[in-house]
């Protein structure tokens, strides 16, 4: 036999069974893929502040009509048509001549009896001793006491005249009644005002507080009065617009004691700062207000939520690093969370990216981001800790 013939055909073998093993290798690491990179938050039961959402709309504060309570020319005007005016502002003037007239004659007319008034006194003091004697008649000295004490009323109905004839002349400048954004005036300078009715001259509106009203229905009112913290609840509204998310803080100070029978709905009112008025009254919002956070919930983001024909379902992660599907039941649900009440356990890992790549059995990479995803930070991003609270 040709041994040289024979060992180069056994090397050729050997080195093609090394290459079909290798292809081997090649094509099943080509079949499993790496784990797929998630982040999952993880479930946990605990207290979360409980928030209910209505639909409300905003009014002033304050909506005051200036008018004119003496008659006269209007002689001046002392601001621009809707610009901000502080309480106690100068607004109007009306023409004070005939007014500071008629103070000066009560002013005389003071002075007039109070002169009268101390002769009166000299006279009662000079008779007095002289009845005693017996040398003047008693009848005149009770003329005199009576004319005295007829002076003395004089001089407080005279002090009564000048108080009145000074609130007039008071009157006619006309001072803002509160702080706020003043409308148009209703009449022009040299028009007579004030004859024979309180002549409507502006309006002022105030904005800061703003008033939102809402009317949830009367089982949402209930479970606010028994679930809720205090009287005064934590509020906000807000208001979507195109410059932006406007949200603005307050609190809770009114419900009406009686039940619209049209509606089943209670009116409440929330008591908003607006300092910036960066919302105007009659603005529609959403009114977020604060019921309790006594009660212990196994809350998860929206987002993380999946919908099919079989229902509402989540992914998550098991020991094992697999995608397991969780069908589960939802309770309470707002925009920012959502109750879980079956389906999954404190501790479980529910999937919060990559949702539409995965399928049940898929193995993946898991990080945590429960810190910066989690019900807890949701809270915190969008300040739903009430003051109460934190």
């Amino acid at each position: 036999m040709n041994i040289a013939k024979i060992v180069p055909f056994s090397v050729a073998l050997t080195l093609l069974l090394l290459s079909g093993c290798g292809e081997d290798k090649q094509q099943q690491m080509r079949k499993t893929p790496p784990p797929l990179p998630v982040q999952t938050i993880t479930v946990q039961e605990k207290r979360v502040p409980i928030w209910g959402i209505f639909t409300g709309k905003t009014r002033a504060s304050s909506h005051q009509e200036v008018r004119a309570r003496v008659s006269g020319i209007l002689e001046k005007v002392y601001f621009k048509d809707g610009e901000y005016v502080k309480k106690g502002q100068k607004l109007f003037k009306i023409e004070q001549s005939e007014y500071i007239a008629a103070l000066n004659a009560a002013k005389a007319k003071k002075a007039q009896d109070e002169a009268a008034l101390a002769l009166a006194k000299a006279d009662v003091a000079r008779y007095t001793p002289l009845v005693e004697e017996g040398l003047a008649p008693r009848a005149t000295l009770e003329q005199y006491q009576a004319k005295l004490a007829a002076l003395n009323a004089a001089i407080l109905g005279d002090k009564a005249n000048i108080k009145e004839a000074q609130i007039k002349l008071d009157y006619t400048i006309i001072k803002a009644p509160i702080s706020g954004k003043v409308s148009a005036r209703h009449v022009d300078v040299g028009n007579l005002i004030g004859q024979g009715e309180s002549t409507l001259l502006t309006t002022i509106v105030r904005y800061n507080p703003l008033y939102a009203y809402f009317s949830p229905s009367q089982k949402d009112a209930m479970l606010m009065q028994k679930y809720g913290e205090s009287k005064d609840l934590d509020a906000f509204i807000e208001y979507k617009s195109s410059n932006g998310d406007i949200r603005l803080d307050g609190h809770l100070d009114f419900a009406n004691n009686t039940v619209d029978p049209l509606t089943s709905t209670i009116t409440m009112r929330a008591v908003i700062k607006n300092p910036e008025t960066k919302i105007l009254p009659g603005t529609f919002v959403y009114v977020n207000v604060f019921i309790s956070d006594k009660y212990k919930f196994k809350m998860i983001p929206p987002e993380v939520i999946m919908d099919d024909q079989l229902g509402k379902y989540v992914y998550i992660v098991d020991n094992n690093s697999t995608v397991k599907r969780a069908d589960i039941t939802t309770g309470y649900a707002t925009k920012y969370y959502v109750s879980v009440t079956k389906g999954v356990k404190s501790g479980d890992k529910v999937i919060a990216s990559a949702l539409i790549k995965l399928k049940p059995g898929m193995r993946v990479k898991a990080s945590d981001v429960t810190d910066t995803r989690g019900v807890d930070a949701i809270l915190k991003e969008n300040r739903l800790i009430p003051s109460k609270v934190q």
